[in-house]
């Protein structure tokens, strides 16, 4: 028997789509929420999940690999002496010949989301058994669908489904009577628009100084790494995160972010 289990990342999109679940609006019935935890999100999204649990008839499920910032910037060494680290983050790093700035590589979406999620996917379900992945991406967002590679998952997208866009999902929580959801993601995810940053600044300094602190050890721990040359940055600017002046219409990045577990 096939169970419906929702990805819940605890933004605007899978917030919306759990609720609209528990009025019976979206079916059938889920069997559960899971959260993959980072232990690095800013204080309004734990705030946020405490609230949401309480309105939910089903279970939500907090699960948890550890603290990615810590993990993320542990330097390890290989057998063949090569300085590494592992579950990097997309951050921005300035060629040092051309001064051109890309992403780094990252894996932390993967390993501290996906990963984590699909664990207990596979408690839940069994040994044999098969799962509906619920999956909280709007109609603006097509671009982040994607297939599951699990033979024992197949990603469902309700939203896109009903046709309804993160504003429609906005304008159904303020009908409803339902508070506005945060942005979900690390309080020092390189994909957050300026907008966003500005909001932490502004509403949860505490969170945003969490980030000026991480890039400056992030960027320590990069030029212990073998192979590795420029200074990653937070912001793709190339400056660090404390002398960046925000606009609030700079685009967002999250389109990018594989499978649309973080930020909805």
């Amino acid at each position: 028997m096939t169970k419906h289990i929702i990805s819940l990342g605890a933004g605007v999109q899978s917030s919306s789509m759990s609720l609209m679940a528990a009025r019976g609006e979206l079916t059938p019935m889920p069997e559960a929420a899971i959260f993959a935890d980072t232990q690095d999100e800013p204080a309004s999204v734990y705030t946020w999940l405490d609230w949401l649990e309480k309105q939910l008839p089903f279970p939500v499920i907090r699960v948890t690999k550890g603290k990615l910032s810590e993990s993320s910037l542990r330097v390890r060494t290989s057998k063949h002496g090569t300085r590494y680290t592992k579950h990097g983050i997309p951050a921005f790093n300035a060629n040092p010949t051309t001064g051109k700035i890309g992403i780094m590589q990252r894996q932390c979406t993967a390993d501290f989301k996906i990963e984590v999620i699909q664990r207990e996917i596979r408690r839940i379900i069994g040994r044999g058994g098969h799962c509906t992945q619920w999956v909280g991406i709007s109609i603006d967002e097509v671009i982040r669908m994607k297939p599951s590679r699990k033979p024992y998952i197949e990603n469902h997208y309700p939203l896109i489904d009903a046709r309804i866009s993160r504003h429609g999902c906005l304008s159904w929580m303020k009908k409803n009577g339902y508070p506005t959801p945060p942005r979900s993601a690390c309080v020092y995810c390189p994909f957050h628009s300026d907008a966003e940053w500005l909001r932490l600044k502004r509403e949860e300094p505490e969170a945003f100084d969490r980030a000026v602190e991480y890039e400056k050890k992030y960027q320590a721990a990069m030029k212990q790494t073998t192979g590795i040359s420029g200074t990653p940055y937070l912001h793709r600017s190339g400056r660090p995160l404390s002398e960046v002046t925000f606009g609030a219409d700079q685009a967002d990045l999250f389109g990018n972010e594989c499978e649309g577990h973080c930020g909805v």
